[in-house]
């Protein structure tokens, strides 16, 4: 087994719209549960890791200070939606490269700072100064995959209701009424073929996590879960055409995480994945491996994606119906298969759940096909 970092800590604040809260008040509940989980001394912690979006200069370090946590390496790291994914990423990294035995991980934004609408986009982007929103590019996604396949609306509808019938068991989640294809199908337009339900809402959020080498996991003996596998890639850049229901960043991220774990993917107990619009998670099952391309939509018909069939994919209720508060997102993935790996998920545990995948893209810019796509592959360890 090559070189591995352990999570041995975990946890979250239920996402939701914080209006009064802060980024300090939002990230702090979940820092110090996570430490307290672990069993790890601060004096232990050798760097930190923060993934924010919006949060502005310095945002961990303004956490951090609050609970007397100062002079360790502190990187605060922006990668769009993948930004909290990437955190981990990085800690990982310095973990297997001996830069630290103790690691934290934050993931935190406040997306009710912006008052509601869609995220705020740089406007070096030309494609962002001609109008272009992220609604608009899912919903041109479903538009050609529906096009080109033999899907249909109420699929779409579909992914949103597995999702909100698995949020109805989460605490943390932000919408957790479930649902039907007909209250999907009848809500709301918001860029055409997607309705409100089809899309995730914006809110806010934080989540943490205790990654230390092998050594402390052994010495600390708690449960724990294994990094099987840490890929983080960029876009390829391309201009011109390029193929909207096929996400190469995706395919080649999870074909490296797949040989670096050594695993397949239908070896997978349960998945977390980018589900921002309800067509991202069919065009996902696609790039994750778990149907050919253009056949995902029949995963969701045949109901493979939740409890009983095939992997469960977003137990959580995924960023649909948990809440996308970007930077947050990606950490909080992983608090999800942290808890199913170590069997305290409550009433929406995998029976017998070993491996885990966790996927998150950030970013759409002109040229690329996103910016960033970071995949871990996690594995049930008795430490």
């Amino acid at each position: 087994m090559s070189a591995s970092s352990f999570i041995v800590g975990a946890s979250m604040v239920p996402f939701a719209k914080h209006r009064e809260a802060s980024y300090i008040g939002l990230a702090l509940p979940a820092l110090l549960e996570a430490i307290r989980v672990s069993g790890i001394k601060k004096r232990e912690i050798g760097a930190a890791y923060v993934g924010h979006a919006y949060g502005g200069m310095m945002t961990g370090q303004r956490i951090l200070k609050e609970v007397g946590i100062g002079h360790i390496p502190v990187f605060n790291i922006d990668n769009a939606c993948s930004g909290g994914a990437s955190a981990l990423h990085a800690a990982h990294k310095a973990i297997v490269n001996h830069e630290a035995d103790v690691a934290l991980v934050i993931g935190v934004e406040k997306l009710t700072q912006f008052g509601g609408g869609t995220l705020p986009l740089s406007p070096e982007d030309r494609e962002v100064r001609q109008g272009i929103v992220m609604p608009a590019v899912y919903a041109m996604r479903a538009a050609r995959y529906l096009h080109e396949t033999e899907a249909c609306l109420s699929d779409l509808a579909r992914v949103t209701v597995k999702s909100r019938r698995h949020a109805s068991q989460n605490p943390f989640a932000q919408l957790r009424k479930p649902t039907t294809i007909e209250e999907v199908l009848s809500s709301r337009p918001i860029a055409e073929p997607l309705t409100l339900p089809m899309c995730c809402p914006t809110g806010d959020g934080a989540a943490a996590l205790v990654v230390v080498s092998e050594r402390v996991a052994r010495r600390l003996g708690n449960p724990s879960v294994r990094i099987a596998a840490s890929i983080m890639h960029s876009g390829q850049v391309a201009e011109g055409f390029r193929d909207m229901t096929k996400p190469e960043i995706t395919y080649q991220s999870a074909s490296d995480a797949y040989e670096a774990a050594g695993i397949g993917p239908h070896e997978l107990d349960m998945i977390e994945l980018h589900d921002a619009f309800s067509i991202a998670e069919i065009i996902y099952y696609e790039a994750l491996g778990l149907a050919p391309h253009k056949e995902g939509f029949s995963l969701i018909r045949d109901e493979a994606t939740t409890y009983g069939g095939m992997t469960v994919v977003n137990p959580s209720g995924g960023l649909l119906s948990k809440g996308h508060p970007v930077g947050a997102s990606g950490v909080a993935q992983v608090v999800e298969a942290f808890w199913q790996l170590t069997g305290t998920a409550g009433s929406r545990q995998i029976d017998g759940a070993r491996t885990a995948l966790t996927h998150v893209t950030g970013g759409g810019t002109a040229g690329l096909d996103h910016g960033a796509c970071t995949i871990h592959i996690l594995e049930g360890a008795a430490a």
